[in-house]
């Protein structure tokens, strides 16, 4: 086992957070040994994204497929998470107990998309939300600021919203029908199109895991056991 200060959270300040990660870090110590070589271009992850899930290129073709509602063809109980955002803008979370249903928690992550998507080349990825609220009243993902830390150092913090915007509920209305995938979404804007790039998604499906009332974590679930990235969300309230 590396040494606490070799550990990429050996800066993180709650000590609690600190050890929910660690211990991931360490049983999934063999797979990062496996790991090749990160890409160095922004795109790296969002590329190994297209090669992992199915992907719809067609913004007209897209709207045509997920025009009328159906039923999931996934039976068992996994979590759906969207990161998704502009080129140029920051990029957003949001998770879902299911496609077809309204998010329980969404939050603009204060990290832009090209940071993410080198984040993702590197193929181990794990975003931490801390809450440094001393209630324990509401249910951890029902708090509203948290702290966010990726792979280890703090990138800012982040206040959950009440209410999602235009841009997300289109992303979400637009996605109602898919379970997983990655791509490039229609702008519901020509002119947030020009300014902001490309509107660009992963979406997969997630265990989530209820480690007490004041910590849960979803673990990316890769498609038919494939090799492909490990992205991780943890969420904890601080003590």
């Amino acid at each position: 086992m590396p040494s606490v200060r070799s550990s990429p959270f050996y800066n993180m300040e709650n000590s609690a957070l600190f050890s929910l990660i660690r211990h991931t870090t360490t049983t999934n110590s063999t797979t990062e040994k496996r790991s090749s070589k990160s890409s160095s271009s922004s795109s790296g992850g969002l590329l190994k994204m297209f090669k992992l899930f199915p992907m719809l290129t067609s913004g007209c073709k897209m709207v045509a497929l997920l025009g009328r509602p159906r039923k999931p063809l996934l039976k068992d109980h996994a979590t759906t998470g969207t990161i998704f955002g502009y080129r140029k803008g920051r990029v957003s979370l949001a998770i879902q107990e299911d496609p077809h249903c309204m998010p329980i928690f969404v939050i603009e992550l204060p990290m832009h998309s090209n940071v993410f998507h080198k984040e993702m080349a590197s193929d181990i990825v794990r975003i931490a939300l801390e809450s440094e609220t001393k209630t324990h009243k509401k249910k951890v993902l029902e708090e509203f600021v948290w702290a966010v830390y990726c792979n280890g150092r703090k990138v800012g913090y982040s206040i959950r919203r009440k209410q999602m915007s235009e841009d997300e509920l289109h992303v979400m209305q637009t996605l109602r029908g898919v379970s997983m995938g990655a791509g490039v979404l229609p702008s519901p804007s020509e002119k947030e199109y020009a300014a902001d790039g490309e509107l660009t998604y992963i979406r997969a499906r997630f265990d989530r895991v209820v480690g007490s009332k004041d910590s849960e974590s979803l673990y990316m679930i890769n498609p038919d056991g494939a090799v492909g990235p490990e992205l991780s969300i943890f969420f904890v309230r601080a003590h």
